[in-house]
């Protein structure tokens, strides 16, 4: 294969550097990597190697960044099963995916066993048993390949059916059917499954998107909406049994909202999309308060040396003393790095450092800083502010509210939508996500002379603070934010938007998703072409399709071409270079780099071999380290080949796609006439979301508190189980016969429960009561105080805690007794009975929460339900299991989709 260095006039822009492949690929090449075949098995495309076993083999063609030794594979089981429920407890320091399963046999009780596999009934079905077979005897590997397979066969015959239908001509009854007596019900639903017409794709105008508009990345969380109009309930469908109760309190809790609510997405669509709002109000951006310079006895010390600085160098200096806690950052020598970098600089622009005499200090090292009187002082602040009385706290956030409450809400177009970020960060230290290179930058104050104010041209221009002025203001009604300023680490534009519960957010969900929706019509046609084109002659060509198989196949994000040598090194699958790809023979890609927020993508597939063959020649020599892999396609040549297909049509639209249709099809597999428990039935739908976010690539770091969550929840399973236990020998204590009737087993304590953790655990419930006593006297005595009335006496506390005295009393003699005396008014066996079958289904249910928690370790399952799959699929599966959907949405969830709530109903039948 040859390497054109004549010309650049065919290259990509930007793409000019380093080695380049040649325009064309010549047919001895193609042999000669063909003739390169290894002679190992290949192994089932299609999926991550870190939900399966990897074997090992010898025959790599490269070798890792740096020349470092290669990762250590994982041996093969040949014999695992898609399940999240069952974990190995002898490879606790290995993540979730990577871990061996053991037989179902296991009878171990260990404390460090998974909760999940030490539960005495069999969990819930994950979605692979819940499908058409199980193959228990096919690797993981292989049946998560045949699930992409199944489910992409599907998608290519259902796309063709959505074609031909469309080519149909319209008949009559159908058109009868579109007229203004149809109900609003069968109109809404006919729509919402997707019924094309000659002007309508999906139900919807093709429009132009809006979700390349920059904005912020944090957004705050949204108010509640105000209550909507019930949506027309499906024919022959029933609510969820706690449907009435939620949309009850949510009136009440929305009462308080004296304007009705704009459902957009019953009114009829604009004929220019690119004017976002004609009118639109609102009072500009709160700026955090001023510093307040630190004590005189509080002191910065450098060689042991208390020096005096300028206040400007001071508030640096507190932005690093007062986060001492937060290790992962102070003790990173590149945050380390750049904050002395920064504090040095303004310590000179500011007079430099002087000592108690006035002696200029010179502050050289960075080891010599001591930051503890500063660390000490805020720690004190704090725990001081914690320890205010309630009451003092709740007048002081009435305060805070009432301040800020001009700030939270903007008219536009006439109605009072909800501001989502109108507070302008603070000052501190740039801390970044994963490896940034400027961790421990300075974040400096942002000034009104530095922020753009967008508003109506006949509202009112909010005033900035005094001496103060706007850097400017303009009437931009294509844009949807309210202001604007650029940040000084990363040189990025800030953004004040409306909040998640807002229209316009709203809107670009929906937008987002419909066309996704869309992209079922032409999904069959891309990955035709681009699997034909594979095999191209042209080399632009054979790079765009091994891209689109990336992007498609693994979720890989497009990648942008980087402006500036300052920003971090981050990269997606249009920006690769030679060292984020390993190749394993025969079909193994391992990647390394990287991606988005500085967050590192190391992970392993297995390839089609054709695309194994491409990416073996895209590195092919003379190419080096830095040199580009796909040399001749940038992210914009490709999108804008996307939007051939489809209007509107970029990479990023397969993420969305991939994620709702694949939980589409899984949720479809699902049986809703079983009797389940809540608790199971949300364990399926998480089951379908963990799937997604595995098929898609959804991963995420195991939390450090991870291991100290599931030890709280094991100790409350085990803590119920001894009340278990209690209670059936309270029963014994009324009728002793019982344990001839129902056998010696049944009032056995259970084999996890030792002498040892049932001591602590009395002890604990002994402090747990104690404590609660004492917040309720302090709680009681805050209230007598506001009334005005006496505090109540130490002796009636002293009083109060003799039922944790006899409560210890008790644990005590039954310890030595081993016997339990019947508790309550009026005991019975029957209550018991009835206290224990309570307890049993409490126990099932932190079972499963365990399970899902232990499952979800590694899977970032918010990342697929928030931002991928469609929340109209969530809505649908609660109204056909019955399920209330504030158990799958948060109170923001709820309000940030309720369109989608609104508009489906209970309509269990919708489908994406």
């Amino acid at each position: 294969m040859s390497y054109d260095s004549s010309s650049d006039d065919d290259k990509p822009l930007a793409k000019q550097n380093g080695h380049v492949s040649s325009p064309k690929i010549s047919k001895a090449a193609d042999r000669a990597m063909e003739n390169s075949v290894s002679k190992a098995r290949p192994r089932p495309p299609n999926v991550s190697i870190r939900n399966g076993p990897v074997i090992d083999d010898p025959m790599d063609i490269d070798s890792t960044p740096n020349g470092a030794p290669k990762r250590k594979s994982r041996s093969s089981t040949g014999q695992q099963a898609v399940s999240y429920k069952d974990n190995s407890d002898s490879e606790d320091g290995a993540p979730l995916a990577k871990r061996q399963k053991k037989g179902t046999n296991s009878e171990s009780d260990s404390d460090d066993e998974p909760i999940a596999k030490r539960n005495r009934g069999k969990l819930p079905p994950s979605i692979k048993e819940t499908g058409d077979s199980t193959d228990d005897d096919k690797p993981l590997g292989t049946k998560l390949a045949q699930t992409k397979a199944n489910i992409e066969k599907a998608a290519a015959k259902e796309a063709r059916a959505i074609r031909a239908n469309a080519k149909k001509p319209t008949p009559k009854k159908a058109i009868k059917d579109e007229s203004d007596d149809e109900p609003l019900a069968k109109t809404k639903k006919r729509q919402s499954n997707g019924v094309a017409s000659a002007k309508k794709t999906n139900g919807v105008k093709k429009e132009e998107s809006d979700s390349d508009v920059p904005i912020a990345k944090k957004a705050k969380k949204a108010a509640p909406a105000a209550k909507a109009k019930a949506a027309p309930a499906a024919k022959g469908k029933a609510a969820p049994a706690k449907k009435a109760k939620f949309e009850k309190e949510d009136t009440k809790e929305n009462s308080e909202e004296d304007e009705e609510e704009y459902r957009w997405w019953d009114a009829p669509k604009k004929e220019d999309d690119s004017i976002k709002w004609t009118t639109l109000e609102h009072n500009g951006v709160l700026f955090p308060p001023e510093y307040e310079p630190l004590p005189k006895n509080v002191k910065l010390i450098y060689d042991e040396t208390p020096v005096d600085l300028h206040v400007e160098a001071e508030e640096v200096a507190t932005f690093f003393g007062s986060m001492l806690h937060s290790t992962q950052n102070v003790e990173n020598p590149v945050f380390q790095k750049n904050f002395f970098r920064d504090f040095t600089d303004i310590i000179k622009k500011t007079g430099g450092a002087k000592d108690q005499k006035g002696n200029k200090v010179e502050i050289k090292e960075f080891a010599k800083l001591d930051f503890t009187k500063i660390f000490e002082h805020y720690k004190a602040l704090s725990e001081a502010k914690k320890a205010r009385p309630a009451a003092e706290k709740k007048a002081e956030k009435a305060v805070k509210d009432k301040f800020e409450a001009p700030y939270m809400f903007c008219k536009w177009d006439g109605r009072k939508e909800k501001v989502g970020n109108f507070r302008v960060e603070p000052p501190g230290l740039f801390r970044g996500r994963g490896e940034h290179p400027k961790t421990g930058t300075v974040k400096k104050r942002v000034l009104p002379e530095q922020v753009t104010i967008n508003i109506g041209k006949d509202a009112k221009v909010p005033p900035p603070p005094a001496g103060h002025k706007w850097k400017a203001v303009q009437h931009d009604n294509k844009a949807t934010w309210l202001a604007m300023w650029q940040e000084n680490v990363n040189g990025n534009y800030k953004y004040v938007m409306l909040a998640a519960n807002s229209t316009v957010k709203g809107q670009a969900d929906f937008k987002k998703f419909e066309k996704a929706r869309e992209l079922k019509k032409h999904i069959d046609r891309i990955r035709a072409d681009y699997t034909k084109e594979l095999k191209s002659e042209v080399m632009a060509e054979r790079q765009r399709a091994t891209a689109m198989y990336l992007i498609d196949k693994f979720a890989l994000r497009a990648g942008n071409e980087k402006d500036t040598d300052n920003e971090a090194e981050t990269v997606g699958c249009c920006s690769l270079k030679y060292e984020h790809v390993t190749l394993r023979e025969p079909n193994t890609v391992i990647f390394d780099f990287l991606g988005k927020d500085s967050i590192r993508f190391h992970n392993e597939f297995t390839v089609e071999r054709q695309v194994f063959k491409n990416l073996k020649m895209f590195k092919k020599p003379p190419k080096v380290d830095g040199d580009d892999i796909f040399d001749r396609l940038t992210t914009s040549q490709l999108n804008k080949h996307l939007s051939s297909y489809m209007a509107g049509l970029t990479a990023k639209v397969f993420r969305t796609y991939n994620a709702s249709y694949t939980m589409s099809k899984l949720l479809q597999q699902l049986d809703p006439t079983k009797v389940l428990s809540v608790a199971e039935k949300i364990k399926l739908y998480n089951d379908c979301n963990r799937e997604v976010a595995v098929l898609c690539n959804h991963k995420r770091t195991v939390g450090t508190s991870h291991e100290q969550q599931m030890e709280k929840l094991g100790d409350r399973i085990k803590g119920l189980r001894y009340q278990q236990w209690r209670t059936k020998m309270m029963m014994l204590d009324i009728d002793p016969k019982l344990k001839k009737k129902k056998g010696a087993e049944y009032f056995e304590l259970d084999s996890t429960l030792d002498q040892e953790w049932i001591l602590q655990h009395q002890q604990f419930l002994v402090e747990e009561t104690r404590t609660k006593i004492q917040k309720k006297f302090e709680k009681d005595n805050e209230k007598r105080q506001a009334d005005g009335e006496k505090p109540l006496p130490d002796k009636e506390l002293k009083e109060r805690l003799k039922v944790a005295t006899e409560l210890e009393a008790k644990f005590k003699k039954e310890n030595k007794s081993k016997k339990v005396e019947a508790e309550g008014k009026g005991p019975t066996v029957e209550k018991f009975l009835a206290a224990v079958d309570k307890l049993n289904e409490r126990i099932r249910t932190l079972e499963l929460q365990s399970a899902d928690r232990e499952g979800n370790k590694e899977v970032a399952l918010g990342t697929s339900k928030i931002n991928y799959i469609d929340p109209r699929l969530t809505v649908a599966f609660a109204a056909r299991f019955e399920v209330p959907i504030e158990k799958f949405f948060s109170k923001t969830l709820r309000d940030k989709f309720n369109w989608a709530i609104q508009s489906v109903g209970d309509d269990s039948t919708w489908q994406f």
